[in-house]
């Protein structure tokens, strides 16, 4: 029966994305051709209500096969016309219909960080171009030692999506780790935490250099899958998923997070220091959320 249903809400899940997608797409096409940034603007509310469907459909779908046990605690004060910078532990591919599905009526559609692959996959890719989502083209250091006229890439392209962001509230999530968790990269990282990974502050501090004065308040959010650690993806398909627990806290942004983290060294190690804090919290709410 699991197979079955995995099966089942694989397809229909396809099939939701699909769907919306053409639509959001289609909506991309008609804003291009608009003549003003009103319109542009109007039409960017529309693709947003999309993909808001696409989240509610797919929560929907899940929620019928699933015994979930939703445990939510935080962020009552949010609202939908705001700007917001969203962190989160990173898990599983779950974690995206997770946060859309707890915030898509609480705050503006989340705007997610992409892999440059991520583009190229069908219908998928394109949407989330659409949706201005900006798509990150990772260099590892060896490549940018070949290569140093590569270096800052990335800011420029998160300058250039959230000049985008600036014209409708918003929401831009950062995953700070960087990639999923699990045992194989918490040890190959040398991690000092035991649920979660380092985490990369040049990203976070990308868009904060970008558009930190237009951000209302940072929005941490810890996710946990206590009864389905292993592969929550997989288990929420086959109808297995017992309880998901999120955690908001809502943080300032204050001078922890106001500086210049390319060229003030000292407010580099401050900003990084500010970031470990906030991970360390994370890391002792993970291990009271995992306690038997």
């Amino acid at each position: 029966m699991s197979y079955l249903l995995l099966t089942i809400n694989a397809l229909l899940v396809i099939v939701n994305t699909t769907i919306c997608s053409v639509a959001i797409c289609f909506i991309a096409i008609v804003k291009l051709l608009l003549p003003t940034q009103k319109w542009k603007a109007y039409a960017t509310q529309m693709a947003d209500k999309a993909m808001w469907l696409w989240a509610t459909v797919n929560a929907r779908l899940l929620a019928v096969s699933n015994p979930v046990q939703w445990d939510i605690e935080g962020g009552e004060d949010l609202k939908k016309a705001g700007w917001y910078l969203l962190i989160s532990n990173h898990l599983s591919w779950t974690d995206i219909v997770v946060l859309c599905a707890v915030f898509k009526d609480r705050i503006p559609m989340p705007k997610f960080f992409l892999k440059q692959q991520l583009l190229y996959v069908p219908f998928m890719g394109m949407a989330c171009w659409a949706l201005d989502m900006p798509f990150m083209r990772r260099y590892s250091r060896e490549y940018l030692l070949r290569h140093p006229e590569k270096r800052g890439e990335d800011l420029k392209t998160t300058r250039r999506s959230c000049e985008k962001f600036k014209f409708h509230p918003t929401t831009v999530v950062n995953y700070v780790e960087g990639t999923r968790f699990n045992p194989k990269k918490q040890k190959s990282t040398r991690s000092s935490y035991q649920h979660l990974l380092p985490p990369k502050s040049g990203g976070i501090a990308y868009t904060l250099a970008a558009m930190g004065e237009q951000f209302e308040s940072i929005i941490d959010v810890t996710l946990a899958y206590p009864d389905n650690v292993d592969k929550p993806f997989r288990d929420i398909l086959m109808g297995r998923m017992q309880r998901i627990v999120v955690r908001v806290r809502v943080l300032p942004v204050d001078e922890n997070v106001s500086g210049d983290y390319f060229n003030d060294k000292p407010y580099k190690r401050q900003f990084q220091q500010w970031l470990g804090d906030v991970w360390q919290d994370k890391d002792e709410l993970l291990k009271e959320i995992y306690k038997p």
